[in-house]
């Protein structure tokens, strides 16, 4: 069939264009209850019931996320490590912080935030995303955004009357002495990451707007490429988000148990460890040697714009990504780092490797750019408020 829906049906959500929110009418409460207008078919968030999603809210962490004076320096925010015009990453192959030191990953996409069952590359018990917000700017292995106490940057917030203001609408239940806290911070910085919603792609135009000419012949080709058997890539890669870390308000009871991680046999070095150092994958938390090199598999939407690729961005396009998967595991000759990444014993057993003409991996090439959602990149409501 034309559309491939006997490909598409068991494991795709039916997903129309999207619209995020609307904005609240001028005399709308000042706390308004957040409406999500999701599509038919995609599922509602899951949302912690102490940080319900409200209008006001999202807008002070929008502010919160952008501004600079959050950090050591007052150069750096969340947005410097995830820009809106490359999907929410910064394009480098690891983090830098606000003083000038490497991570030893990249920044990972907030687009769809909202339904991820795991929140970093490989910690299995990040899953909120109000903890994980004190990560960058507290954390010091690695230093982010290297503020030193929770305290620091408060009095100059206390001082701002745009941020008394968008505290109170955001808060109005609190006193005035309680409301401009790290914790309230937090929780309007996670509301905001959980609106960046991406579902207006080609990919789906063309099956939920019916579309016809909003994805090439070449990127059709590539879709059965990536839903058949042979390629597998839909295995760990499917769902309405391309991922299957993926959690909704439906799933997030179980959810803990469910998200999977993956050794995909980037690499396989002699010794105790296969994956190098400080990057073991979940076995950093759990101390099974089972789970060396399983890392969180990142959703594919927005892919194109997010190289480069891998934990450590050691893969610089989704051509050498590809190349990798159809290997059934990366080959390094020489060097601290060599070894045949096929051969790991930890790899994932759907990791198999396949066949690929050079035309065929120009039509996956092209399946996978049409997940692109231009509209997401120019969206003012995910824009610099400043």
């Amino acid at each position: 069939m034309r559309r491939f829906k006997h490909i598409l049906a068991p494991i795709l959500f039916s997903v129309a264009a999207i619209v995020i929110h609307a904005a609240p009418d001028a005399d709308s409460s000042q706390d308004q209850t957040w409406q999500w207008n999701l599509p038919k078919g995609f599922p509602k968030p899951y949302v912690p019931a102490d940080n319900p999603m409200t209008t006001a809210k999202v807008e002070l962490g929008r502010f919160l996320f952008y501004d600079t004076r959050l950090s050591v320096n007052g150069k750096s925010s969340c947005a410097t490590c995830h820009k809106q015009e490359l999907a929410f990453t910064d394009g480098r192959p690891v983090g830098v912080g606000a003083t000038g030191q490497l991570h030893s990953r990249g920044a990972m996409s907030l687009v769809n935030i909202a339904y991820s069952g795991a929140l970093t590359w490989s910690n299995p018990k990040m899953t909120r995303l109000e903890e994980q917000a004190r990560v960058p700017m507290f954390g010091e292995h690695p230093v982010e955004l290297g503020l030193r106490d929770d305290e620091s940057f408060l009095p100059v917030l206390r001082a701002d009357a745009r941020y008394q203001q968008l505290f109170a609408r955001a808060f109005p239940s609190q006193n005035e002495a309680g409301r401009l806290t790290v914790d309230n911070a937090t929780r309007a910085i996670a509301s905001f990451e959980r609106s960046i919603i991406s579902g207006r792609s080609p990919y789906d135009r063309y099956h939920y707007d019916r579309q016809d000419d909003a994805v090439s012949e070449a990127a059709k080709r590539g879709e059965v490429l990536f839903f058949n058997q042979h390629t597998g890539c839909f295995r760990c890669h499917g769902g309405f988000n391309f991922s299957d870390a993926t959690v909704t308000e439906s799933t997030a009871a179980t959810a803990e148990h469910q998200v999977p991680f993956h050794n995909t046999g980037l690499y396989n070095l002699a010794g105790p460890l296969s994956y190098p150092e400080p990057n073991p994958g979940i076995y950093e938390f759990t101390r099974n040697p089972t789970d060396v090199g399983k890392f969180k598999t990142p959703t594919l939407r927005n892919i194109a714009l997010t190289a480069p690729y891998m934990h450590d961005g050691s893969i610089a396009t989704l051509e050498g990504v590809l190349d990798h998967y159809a290997a059934g595991g990366r080959t390094i000759a020489s060097g601290s780092h060599a070894g045949v990444g096929h051969d790991n014993p930890n790899k994932d057993e759907r990791v198999r490797g396949f066949t690929m003409s050079p035309q065929e991996r120009e039509d996956l090439i092209a399946f996978l750019r049409t997940l692109t959602d231009d509209a997401l990149l120019h969206d003012p409501r995910f824009a610099n408020p400043f």
